[in-house]
């Protein structure tokens, strides 16, 4: 963050002080005050079941310096009505102060944003300064987070955008204007609160008409809703996918025996060959979308090949490890939607294993599909592991799918201990299932 005094920021805002109106921030602002850093501002809001404006003293102990929030603390306080409104402001504050040498870059759809982020952040980094969400920051909270972690050395900014209502997008859009815009798909993701795959493919078509003039718009080649996009701009647009007419093509994929993919890459004018260090053919569809975004920022075919050679994810996506008790645990725990949740069992079954284990969750916001998908994943990933583990409210559907090879468990801890009675040197389990289900707990009993 660049540096400001209180008063700026007071001004910025249109907030009062409470306390020393001397103090200048230096650092980025957080929400959790445990994450605070020397010199940065804690944004503390009155929730439903936590008041952050009660562990403003513990942000200080920690290095907060002051406190963005509707009422004073016992750090000097900028004072507002309405705390996410003045986060907001704020950021776009400091991003149009950096707007002149800033390129920045959106990633928006239903599913692989954050690893697709993720990638474009290896590929701008490998040319400049480049700040990017931390894990999943994209909404109306996380995307201002984002947009203040950027400083006077900042060159690139890599932005993953959510939704769960037409008009999100837009909003976010609005705080900061993408000078390059990725969709990836329109999947099911939040289609509880969307209700349809058309009032989906609208949200994420934000993304693209909210693009700097003469912005680029990234689209996947394979997905005609996506491609439809193209009619939202009159900028230059780039595709990229598996399909011929693609201007980012992935051609020759194969897998090692750790489930990780090499192809080629080839534009109209080049090709070079890809190997990513990450687990799931559908990566490279990712770092695909990454490159021609790369590509729309300057960066050349070859240096982002290089730089994908050593990306690296967010923590619970796609990560393989190898345990001290000879099992391999593939943890994608973060979240989950049909879409992804197939994605994860194509890679469990290319992976080089003993037996297959599959511990599959509830995947939220499907609404009126959710029974439906459940099954169907159950039954898809009886094609593709030799145990399917269903835990939590929906895991009799999830079994029910399945069949014969299902194990139903009502909970988290009844499925560690069936694991742990279960498993064998050489099994190989992926832990999948949407956030609130957290079996991020579960990998990391077996861890």
């Amino acid at each position: 963050m660049i540096p400001l005094s209180l008063g700026e920021i007071a001004s910025i805002v249109g907030g009062t002080i409470e306390g020393d109106s001397t103090v200048t921030v230096t650092a980025p602002a957080v929400l959790d005050g445990r994450q605070a850093e020397p010199g940065g501002l804690f944004v503390a809001f009155d929730g439903e079941h936590v008041d952050g404006h009660d562990y403003a003293e513990q942000a200080g102990q920690v290095g907060a310096v002051a406190v963005l929030g509707s009422r004073p603390t016992k750090l000097p306080t900028i004072v507002v009505k309405d705390a996410q409104a003045a986060l907001q402001a704020l950021a776009a504050h400091v991003v149009a102060r950096l707007r002149d040498r800033l390129t920045v870059v959106g990633v928006t759809g239903s599913q692989g944003k954050t690893s697709t982020k993720d990638l474009v952040s290896a590929v701008l980094s490998s040319t400049a300064p480049t700040i990017a969400a931390l894990g999943s920051l994209n909404n109306e909270l996380g995307v201002p987070i984002t947009m203040l972690r950027a400083d006077a050395d900042t060159r690139c900014l890599a932005l993953e955008l959510g939704a769960r209502r037409v008009g999100d997008i837009a909003a976010l859009t609005d705080l900061v204007a993408p000078d390059v815009g990725i969709v990836l798909n329109v999947g099911q993701a939040h289609l509880s609160y969307f209700g349809t795959r058309a009032a989906i493919a609208k949200a994420k078509g934000e993304l693209v008409q909210g693009l700097t003039p003469g912005g680029t718009a990234v689209l996947n080649a394979d997905d005609p809703a996506v491609v439809a996009m193209r009619a939202h701009t009159g900028g230059p647009v780039l595709t990229f996918g598996r399909a011929e007419h693609a201007d980012v093509r992935v051609l020759d994929l194969t897998l090692d025996r750790l489930g990780r993919p090499s192809f080629r890459l080839r534009t109209a004018d080049d090709s070079v060959p890809v190997r990513l260090p990450l687990v799931g053919a559908h990566q490279a569809l990712n770092a695909a979308a990454a490159v021609a975004a790369g590509l729309a920022a300057g960066v050349p075919l070859d240096r982002s090949a290089k730089a994908l050679a050593t990306a690296s994810l967010s923590k619970w996506r796609m990560e393989l490890r190898e345990l001290a008790n000879g099992v391999t645990l593939l943890d994608d725990s973060y979240n989950a939607n049909p879409d992804s949740a197939r994605a994860a069992l194509d890679a469990l079954d290319a992976i080089e294993s003993g037996r297959r284990i599959a511990v599959l969750g509830d995947m939220a916001e499907l609404g009126d599909d959710s029974e439906t998908e459940h099954r169907a994943i159950g039954k898809y990933a009886a094609s593709r592991a030799d145990v399917v583990v269903a835990v939590g409210a929906a895991a009799h559907l999830i079994a029910d799918g399945a069949g014969d090879r299902a194990v139903a468990l009502a909970g988290n801890d009844a499925t560690v201990d069936w694991l742990r009675g279960n498993l064998a040197p050489g099994d190989l389990v992926l832990v999948k299932a949407s956030r609130e289900a957290r079996l991020d707990e579960v990998a990391a009993a077996l861890a």
